[in-house]
């Protein structure tokens, strides 16, 4: 009996450390707009030295997260490139509360190839490019407004024939870097990272020319419902003055 109590105790004591590990060590899964993809391993890793706590990122275009959240993907917080996902989120009954404002995107054209951009809006309609790579505007906030852009200036039925669509900003970017395409329009904060700064040319967009990229952020139904306490601390951070110098550092403006 003496030894089935010790048996017993130390089978108790063994569960009892495993759930405090794993209470201690929790992971948070996060839906990450694709412009987010270089800044975001600076803010997971800041999170981590804080808390103790991993966190999971996904990136791709902001509508594509809202078709796989909408069919049951098991996400616990989403970071959009825009506001009106999130909100249709939360108009489906999918988030815990209205979206707000962690960041505004800007728009920049980039190339790295040898090209003049002082005139770029002459340059995109030369025979000079043949390709102009942006986010699919179906999907993904900053090639919509990459699309907007060029109809502000009138380009775009002069450089519809030239235009090649990447599935989010993270694919575009491959477009660029590598040269299939000779130019094309992507997020500040990717040039701006320390991966890619000092590769190519690039411009910043006239803000007149599109809207303001407005980036929400939401937790989600099922972070609430599954990882409630760490999905709320993990989106509270987001607002922190530590993740404010980081998004400013990485070209991005601050609500």
């Amino acid at each position: 009996m003496k030894l089935a109590r010790q048996i017993c105790t130390c089978a108790a004591t063994i569960l009892l450390l495993l759930s405090v590990s794993s209470a201690s060590a929790q992971t948070l899964s996060v839906a990450v707009a694709a412009n987010m993809q270089y800044v975001f391993d600076d803010i997971k890793d800041e999170f981590k030295k804080e808390t103790g706590h991993e966190v999971q990122a996904v990136f791709n275009s902001s509508g594509k997260f809202v078709t796989q959240i909408m069919n049951g993907a098991p996400f616990d917080v989403f970071l959009s490139a825009d506001m009106e996902y999130p909100e249709y989120l939360r108009a489906q009954g999918f988030t815990t509360a209205a979206p707000k404002v962690y960041a505004y995107g800007v728009l920049v054209l980039w190339t790295t190839k040898n090209l003049d951009l002082s005139h770029w809006q002459t340059l995109l309609a030369s025979d000079s490019v043949n390709k102009i790579a942006l986010a699919n505007p179906k999907t993904a906030p900053y090639g919509r407004e990459a699309m907007r852009a060029l109809s502000f200036y009138t380009l775009d039925g002069k450089v519809q024939a030239k235009l090649v669509f990447g599935e989010s900003i993270a694919q575009t970017n491959q477009y660029i870097h590598s040269g299939v395409a000779d130019i094309g329009f992507t997020a500040k904060s990717v040039v701006s990272s320390a991966e890619m700064k000092g590769q190519g040319k690039w411009i910043e967009l006239p803000p007149a020319s599109y809207q303001a990229i407005a980036q929400g952020a939401v937790i989600l139904k099922h972070g609430k419902d599954t990882n409630g306490v760490l999905a709320q601390q993990f989106y509270d951070f987001l607002y922190s003055a530590k993740v404010r110098v980081i998004l400013e550092r990485n070209g991005y403006k601050l609500p």
